[in-house]
């Protein structure tokens, strides 16, 4: 019997992938071991594939702070909020797109598609926020990105491309109206699809933080990012003294890097433990709805 022999590019591309897996886990896993190690092992370098001596203290000092759990509030808000929104209003328009006898719908999606393309720049998109009283507001992290002109596109694309009009055809005869069959019919078949935008809208939502910097100025609706970013750009003797500062504990012997890290990880945490549960659908969502229409 024949073996079947593995040609010397696919050797190649086997290569290439695990050099590239590598450059993304390896520096995910040093800042990771660089979290849960010594101040001291830090500072000596004395870091390597596991912790030389295990703790919890760069945690416990991020957890520690109340502006974490104030920051984690405001994002679990804006990212649930902001993706069930987006998810509501991009599947009705591009059901909608998606039908032929709808007038001027080629006018609309071309419509749609210009803004894709073209911005009308942040002064005054500002300007347009400032005057809709959204300055400060929760609001002003949802609904100006309710609708991803990109995710419109593959949402009509998938319903365009992969749902037999014959369904919604005799549903139709059958009595039901272009809600009921858009709820009913058309919404059980885009789960795939419908999760995929779910995870790219989520990932969206939980990373953003310029929106908060330009249009949030109370504390107290700050986003989890926006303090990420202050002590990931602070200098190292500020990240000890902001902590030291805000949280009353003598930190002293504590390495900013190992913060640093701990709050990462603090960050990028439960988007990471999302992904596993949407994972099934994001090929197939992303393939048929990018490909096919």
């Amino acid at each position: 019997m024949r073996k079947n022999k593995i040609k010397p590019f696919e050797w190649f591309n086997y290569t290439l992938m695990v050099l590239l897996l590598l450059s993304i886990i390896l520096p995910f896993w040093n800042l990771l071991v660089m979290s849960f190690s010594l101040p001291n092992d830090v500072l000596t370098q004395k870091i390597q594939l596991f912790p030389k001596h295990f703790t919890l203290d760069s945690y416990r000092i991020v957890f520690e702070n109340n502006d974490v759990f104030i920051g984690y509030a405001n994002t679990i808000i804006r990212t649930v909020c902001g993706t069930v929104l987006s998810i509501v209003v991009t599947f009705c328009a591009a059901y909608a797109l998606s039908q032929r006898g709808l007038p001027l719908r080629g006018t609309i999606t071309v419509y749609f598609l210009f803004t894709m393309f073209f911005s009308g720049g942040l002064i005054p998109s500002y300007l347009w926020i400032r005057d809709l009283g959204l300055i400060d507001s929760r609001l002003v992290l949802i609904l100006p990105g309710v609708l991803n002109v990109f995710n419109l596109v593959v949402m009509r694309n998938y319903i365009q491309g992969s749902i037999d009009k014959s369904l919604e055809e005799s549903a139709a005869m059958d009595g039901a109206g272009p809600a009921r069959i858009m709820v009913q019919i058309v919404a059980p078949l885009c789960k795939p699809v419908l999760a995929t935008i779910a995870l790219w809208t989520m990932v969206g939502h939980w990373n953003a933080w310029f929106d908060a910097m330009i249009y949030i100025n109370d504390p107290d609706k700050q986003v989890l990012q926006m303090l990420l970013r202050k002590i990931i750009f602070s200098y190292d003797d500020a990240v000890v003294g902001v902590a030291k500062a805000a949280l009353g504990i003598n930190v002293e012997n504590s390495n900013p890097n190992t913060l640093k890290a701990a709050f990462i990880f603090v960050t990028i945490g439960p988007i990471i433990l999302v992904y596993p549960f949407l994972q099934r659908y994001f090929v197939k969502g992303i393939m048929i709805g990018a490909l096919k229409g």
